[in-house]
């Protein structure tokens, strides 16, 4: 099992290969929410998350009769990199297996730390699907499976974030911010706080398409999720371990869901205002302040910024998710009567001269009174939604309005 002895003696079988990463105070954070606001670092670690610790442990405890066959394991990406960089580093053989929606920076950077020592398979759609392809392997080949969060081993090296946490502050932390996939860091991380830092209440933060967590404590048992949106690739599992979630539901103060486009808006804000960049996962912790801001008005706060691996391709969709979260883009059918001038009418009497045409699709068709075109629309404040709203209807253009069509909406955005 994990304990504080095993967490100790991981920080001694990485030490030299895992960097001691900041716990930097965020000045701007602090003012925002009148707090003493701090962000452990993992987006600053070699391969950009905290799961190298794990990774790196657990095969560095290996005999050289287990490494005979290799080592195997199944990732979104971040564990992957660890994996890979602990087999270059100890001259181990690696198979790894990824789903085939990994952004491409993160198989990038798996080959490269990986070098001549890892082999990259892609199977799958999610890590559950990967996994089970990784499991098969490991039957076969009776490599040793390194899994990325239900091992001991495992949980024993993300619990060193958690060593260096209350080593690094002179400060009792009054709440402590950690995001939550399958529960490897939360449940190594616990361990520490709840023998060195009792009082410190430690909230678990899940994407709001994944709650495998939130789902499992509403059920009383480790439930697996089958729909789960993959967005936040780096914490969307169907199911934590049964290891990890016994950890979770018993020491955790609070579990909180996390919308998408809320963690978008965040990593857009970390990276205006304090140039960090932040993944999906990685901002899950930070996100969630917005939700606690009574609670959190002048204590210590540490937030777990668990990764940086953000492939820059996904941030056009990321800035689409931010402006849909706070009400600011919308999408309709909007119906134009056939004639000359109907265009510049809309232009003219139903948008202000604030709001911003993002998107239109129309074709014209001879044989109708009125035609349907797609039309986008950016607002510079939500507050504008409404009067929009009206001036459309009553002008007699208003067609349907698709934010709220998921089987529409998803064929646009």
């Amino acid at each position: 099992m994990v304990t504080l002895a095993s967490i100790i003696k991981a920080q001694m079988n990485i030490k030299g290969v895992v960097q001691n990463t900041p716990l930097s105070y965020m000045d701007n954070y602090s003012k925002q929410f009148d707090a003493h606001i701090y962000f452990k670092r993992e987006d600053l670690q070699l391969v950009r998350s905290y799961k190298i610790r794990g990774a790196y442990n657990r095969i560095k405890n290996l005999n050289k009769k287990e490494l005979v066959n290799g080592v195997v394991c199944a990732s979104a990406g971040n564990h992957a990199q660890g994996v890979a960089f602990a087999c270059n580093t100890l001259k181990v053989k690696g198979i790894i297996f990824m789903p085939v929606t990994t952004p491409k920076q993160k198989i990038s950077q798996v080959k490269m730390f990986g070098g001549e020592y890892t082999t990259i398979k892609l199977i799958g759609d999610t890590f559950d699907e990967s996994s089970k392809a990784a499991e098969s392997y490991q039957q076969e080949t009776e490599a040793v499976y390194v899994h990325p969060f239900n091992d001991w081993d495992v949980m024993s090296g993300q619990g060193t974030v958690g060593l260096e946490i209350l080593d690094m502050i002179d400060k009792p932390i009054d709440y402590l911010f950690l995001p939550i996939g399958g529960g490897g860091l939360a449940s190594g991380i616990i361990t520490v706080f709840k023998n060195l830092s009792p009082n410190t209440k430690i909230i678990g933060l899940e994407p709001k398409g994944a709650p495998s967590l939130k789902t499992s404590l509403e059920k009383g048992e480790n439930t697996k999720i089958n729909d789960i949106d993959k967005f936040v690739d780096g914490a969307a599992v169907q199911q934590m371990g049964d290891r990890t979630f016994p950890i979770c539901k018993d020491y955790l103060h609070d579990v909180s869901l996390i919308d998408e486009g809320h963690i978008c808006k965040t990593i857009l804000k970390l990276y205006n205002e304090n140039a960090i960049v932040a993944e999906p996962a990685g901002a899950l912790s930070i996100a969630s302040l917005d939700n606690y801001t009574e609670e959190i008005k002048g204590k210590t706060i540490v937030c777990v910024l668990s990764g940086g691996n953000n492939d820059i391709t996904r941030m056009e969709e990321m800035k689409e998710r931010a402006l849909l979260y706070d009400g600011l883009k919308h999408y309709f059918i909007v119906r134009f009567p056939q004639r000359a001038g109907a265009l510049k009418e809309f232009v003219g009497d139903v948008l202000s001269d604030t709001d911003d045409i993002v998107h239109f699709e129309y074709t014209k068709k001879n044989s109708r009174n009125t035609a349907s075109a797609i039309v986008g629309i950016e607002l510079s404040k939500k507050e504008d939604f409404d009067p929009l709203l009206f001036r459309m209807k009553e002008k007699g253009f208003f067609g349907e309005y698709l934010n709220d069509n998921p089987a529409l909406f998803s064929q646009i955005v």
